[in-house]
């Protein structure tokens, strides 16, 4: 048993030790207040989540302010802004949220449906992710989806995504994973070519060329790459995405510059051909992107599936990709 003198509880913990981490500890009303005006970026809009006034949800994070002895936020006009040691304080502050969340569900028994809130490319979603969520909603019926599509840079701080997907190469403060590489490659409907199969980069001058406005430098690029002779890079119809610009290529239209994700799909089923084996390798590929810290066990189900579909359709591209017999590819240097 434990000696009583030696200010031990039931627990074998030292009595004399409670208070003090206890007065480590913020109030916890006043952690709600903080994290709830973070996300929303005002106190207004917090307190309507929190059922409280906004005086008294300000009144909240000054006693944070003052507990910890640092400026959480810059008080704006019409909003907030969080100072850098505000910042760098909300991601932990989550993370302890989350695990006393998923605590109790566990010791509830609770079989509520957890949500997952998806943020990425609206081509990439319309052409890749949508077609397969049944896949992942078989397996994860527990999980509740929230699809939203944005190409604006990501920002998790206010809590309205646990993921996202995006087109670059570095995101800093994020762990990020790769979906697909960024290559490019010329496609087209083989009923346009008609029997007459383009043998070198520079027979594409005999077909229009199907451009993305806002990648213009794609085709130059992928024509300097690939040795091209005589093919005016610039020339052709515009589109606004890979999207349309594909739909055109399914048409007849011309060869499209293509991103795997968007012709994986027509790729298998032959509807687009890739008439060369070579592809430009640019810096910008497709990430799966989410906060640091504790990874919540819808972010790790759905990265866990993400990944391993995306594998599967670069396997599956790249066979149903492969050039016909007698098709160019560049010399290795």
């Amino acid at each position: 048993m434990d000696d009583p003198a030696a200010g031990l509880d039931g627990r074998g913990t030292n009595r004399d030790d409670l208070p003090r981490r206890h007065r480590r500890l913020p109030p916890l009303n006043a952690l709600r207040a903080f994290e709830a005006a973070a996300r929303h970026g005002s106190f207004t809009r917090a307190a309507a989540e929190l059922l409280v006034t906004q005086t008294a949800v300000s009144h909240q994070v000054k006693i944070l302010e003052e507990f910890v002895g640092a400026r959480l936020f810059r008080r704006l006009h019409n909003s907030l802004e969080l100072t850098e040691r505000g910042a760098g304080y909300l991601p932990v502050l989550r993370e302890a949220f989350e695990r006393i969340a998923e605590a109790t569900d566990e010791l509830r028994g609770s079989a509520a449906p957890q949500a997952l809130s998806i943020s990425t490319l609206p081509n990439f979603a319309l052409r890749w992710l949508i077609p397969r969520l049944p896949r992942f909603r078989a397996l994860h019926p527990d999980i509740a989806l929230r699809l939203s599509t944005a190409d604006r840079t990501t920002d998790f701080m206010n809590g309205q995504m646990d993921v996202a997907v995006r087109l670059g190469n570095s995101w800093p403060g994020l762990r990020q994973a790769l979906l697909f590489p960024g290559e490019i490659f010329p496609v087209c409907s083989p009923d346009m070519l008609r029997g007459r199969l383009p043998t070198s980069p520079s027979d594409l001058a005999a077909w229009p060329l199907l451009h993305v406005s806002t990648s213009a430098e794609d085709w130059p690029a992928w024509l300097a790459a690939a040795g091209a002779e005589g093919v005016d890079g610039a020339a052709g119809m515009r589109f606004d995405s890979f999207a349309l610009a594909s739909e055109a290529a399914l048409q007849g239209m011309g060869f499209a510059m293509a991103r795997l994700p968007f012709v994986n799909e027509d790729l298998q089923a032959g509807r687009l051909i890739a008439p060369f084996e070579f592809r430009l390798d640019q810096e910008k590929a497709y990430y799966l992107l989410w906060p640091q810290g504790h990874v919540a066990r819808p972010v790790t189900r759905f990265r866990e599936w993400i990944l391993a579909e995306a594998a599967l359709s670069r396997g599956e591209a790249r066979c149903a990709a492969t050039p016909p017999n007698g098709s160019w590819a560049p010399r290795e240097q």
